[in-house]
């Protein structure tokens, strides 16, 4: 088995199979640090606008990978779709929700480090 099938064709289900198992065994183990309400109610301040940026973000992102990745090539030509708009249409929705993602995850970040209330 060479790098590229490993990292390609291996890898991906590896670091799925250990995320859903991680957050099961961490929902059933640990249910009370499943989610953090505590941050909120700390400080209000850009948790609605970084929140939403982030999570409308990584779920398109998501979203966009799995149709992307999941749907067959023949549908997209049955619908008429060429490949050169295919890509062209997921280099632009990636880069802008990519873009929503980081900026809602910055403010997040900003947020959590520098806000006293928030970072203890």
């Amino acid at each position: 088995m060479n790098l590229h099938n490993f990292l390609y064709g291996v890898y991906p289900y590896v670091a799925l199979s250990v995320f859903l198992l991680g957050s099961l065994l961490r929902f059933d183990r640990e249910q009370y640090t499943w989610k953090s309400d505590s941050s909120q109610l700390l400080s209000k301040a850009n948790m609605r606008l970084g929140s939403n940026l982030f999570h409308v973000g990584i779920i398109a992102i998501f979203f966009g990978h799995a149709v992307g990745l999941l749907t067959p090539h023949s549908w997209f030509q049955a619908l008429g779709i060429s490949d050169m708009a295919h890509q062209m249409v997921a280099i632009w929705a990636g880069s802008i929700f990519g873009v929503m993602c980081l900026i809602g995850g910055a403010i997040l970040w900003v947020r959590r480090m520098f806000n006293a209330r928030v970072s203890a």
